[in-house]
């Protein structure tokens, strides 16, 4: 009867063990949902402040070829109206 006593006593403790087991795997369990919840919100802040940059570098490079534009513009207008006073001098010239 002492070895069926026994033997229950260490299913006790074995089974006192697993519950105990049982809980802190269950607690550290709930910390890394807690600490996946936090990174998937700092992960999800991240995404979005890279679709801004993203964005104001598309706006950056468009302004920049805009102002180079202009500027390629403005050359390409004075050249056009140096050429024109040439040609009207030399209209001029042929008539005469």
């Amino acid at each position: 009867m002492s070895s069926v006593a026994g033997q229950l006593d260490s299913v006790l403790s074995k089974t006192a063990r697993l519950i105990e087991l049982c809980n802190a795997l269950q607690e550290e369990n709930d910390l890394l949902k807690l600490e996946n919840d936090s990174v998937k919100v700092a992960f999800d802040a991240a995404k979005i402040k890279t679709k801004d940059l993203e964005e104001k570098m598309r706006v950056l490079k468009l302004a920049k070829s805009i102002e180079g534009t202009s500027e390629k513009s403005l050359d390409i207008k004075q050249k056009i109206n140096e050429f024109v006073r040439e040609i009207d001098k030399c209209v001029v010239l042929l008539k005469k």
